[in-house]
């Protein structure tokens, strides 16, 4: 028996890395996963991996960097399964740009996939969760919100918005429905590639005790927790997973 037998999870951003493990780890334990993305053949690939193992899932192809997606994964989520138990909002973007040469159109579209997005799903799903007795949301913020010394200003921003979003929803949703967020530092995924690698992030490994770069799998496992009733006590809360960096 899996800790999430009968439930529907959706995972923002799970054709790869963090939302990839955690889609597997969730279908592992008997949830049914609903993927989503911008890449069809990575998604596909996730759902039939899941299904290989003998789990269930679904894939929805959509890019939330335009808003008009989020009608697109509810509406797929919906003809999918028809309910969604635990929501985890973890579509990321990545920005490098300096302050100074940060365009509008740059802008907009890290805070449309980082933060509007998961405002306004959570807008379309809260009310069916609380309609069959409750749920679990989990967003996916960034020690990058944490402080300003790392991560250039519309990542930062975005995921200093995510942090109080998180707050502001549990607050809101309670008590029938749980908003926690976790904070990654630096964990082995594409995104962590296309900012110059695991060498790029010699730094943050310098300032963690355990001396090392984080796995998906390790944000798998602390979402796990936080989808499950053994988090019964656990609301409004921003885990770091990070390795100790800055403590």
């Amino acid at each position: 028996m899996g800790k999430l037998d009968g439930k529907v999870a959706l995972i923002t951003g799970s054709t790869s890395g963090m939302g990839r493990d955690t889609a597997y780890l969730f279908a592992k334990e008997g949830a049914k996963v609903i993927v989503t993305g911008r890449n069809e053949a990575r998604a596909k690939a996730v759902v039939d991996k899941i299904k290989a193992d003998g789990g269930e899932a679904a894939y929805i192809i959509a890019d939330t960097s335009d808003l008009a997606a989020v009608d697109v994964i509810f509406d797929g989520a919906m003809k999918a399964y028809g309910k969604v138990d635990i929501l985890m909002n973890n579509a990321g973007q990545l920005s490098v740009t300096p302050i100074l040469d940060l365009s509008l159109a740059e802008w907009t579209s890290v805070m449309n996939v980082n933060v509007t997005s998961a405002l306004l799903l959570t807008q379309k799903i809260a009310p069916i969760m609380k309609k069959n007795g409750g749920g679990h949301i989990i967003n996916i913020a960034s020690v990058a919100g944490c402080a300003a010394h790392w991560g250039p200003v519309a990542y930062c921003t975005s995921k200093h918005a995510m942090m109080g979003l998180t707050k502001a929803m549990a607050l809101e949703l309670g008590p029938d429905i749980h908003v926690n967020g976790i904070c990654p530092g630096a964990i082995r995924t594409a995104m962590l590639d296309s900012a110059g690698g695991e060498d790029a992030m010699g730094f943050m490994k310098q300032r963690s005790p355990l001396g090392r770069i984080g796995e998906g799998s390790e944000i798998a496992t602390t979402a796990l927790f936080l989808a499950t009733d053994e988090s019964s006590f656990i609301d409004g809360q921003l885990i770091r997973v990070d390795g100790g960096v800055d403590i």
